[in-house]
């Protein structure tokens, strides 16, 4: 059946966390680096580490988003004995964010992607995240307006791949499972989750991880435009 709705994952689908976030800690950790040993791409995967880790509990209401930055760079940071007191890594995770903040921006080709599909096809996020972050991230990177809806695991409740989230967005979208992908980076949440209520995924695997399933269609990129349209929808861009 022809494709009516394409649902996207937001973080390292069309945002670029991952290269915000190292710019983002390269930022923030450059005086530091001066002083001390640091080694840049160690520190980047721990802190990732440590983000995927924790990202779950902050769902869950376990920590507050600012608790949860102060324990992160406290625990990344701790075998440079850098902070004496939890204040002093308080304002160090603010000063982070706010690089964070500042150095946002999205996968190359998702902004030509999203014009291109917008005029044609229902377009939405699932996300698990909170719904205000979210929608900031939106609007600086100028994506909002090219987007029917904005889906989030705060709003719905579960995380993906719950199905329930994903039922959610076919309600909204008015779609049906077997003329919808779902577009995503994470094998479990964005690829199972979508398999899971019929609907055809498409993996984004910028890193070179090694697909679980080969059966299921693969992009390594966003661009070109004409073959992501192609594994998405089965067609090109308008002349």
């Amino acid at each position: 059946m022809p494709v009516t709705t394409v649902l996207f994952d937001l973080d390292d689908t069309l945002f670029d966390h991952a290269n915000t976030a190292r710019a983002a800690l390269a930022a923030s950790t450059s005086q530091l680096a001066l002083q001390l040993p640091l080694e840049l791409e160690q520190l980047y995967q721990r802190y990732s580490e440590l983000l995927e880790e924790m990202h779950p509990q902050v769902l869950a209401g376990q920590y507050s988003y600012q608790e949860a930055r102060r324990i992160r760079f406290q625990r990344l940071l701790a075998p440079y004995n850098v902070f004496s007191t939890e204040s002093e890594a308080d304002q160090f995770a603010s000063f982070h964010y706010t690089h964070y903040q500042r150095l946002r921006h999205p996968v190359p080709g998702a902004l030509s992607l999203l014009k291109a599909l917008q005029p044609k096809y229902r377009v939405g996020i699932i996300t698990n995240n909170r719904t205000a972050e979210q929608q900031d991230k939106l609007r600086f990177l100028g994506m909002d307006g090219l987007i029917d809806a904005l889906i989030t695991s705060e709003e719905v409740g579960v995380t993906k791949p719950n199905p329930r989230i994903f039922q959610v967005a076919l309600q909204r979208l008015q779609a049906q499972p077997e003329q919808t992908v779902v577009v995503g980076d994470n094998w479990l949440a964005d690829v199972e989750g979508a398999k899971a209520v019929g609907i055809r995924p498409v993996w984004l695997n910028r890193f070179g991880a090694v697909a679980p399933d080969p059966g299921v269609v693969e992009i390594n990129s966003l661009e070109p435009l004409a073959y992501t349209l192609q594994a998405l929808v089965g067609s090109t861009p308008p002349s």
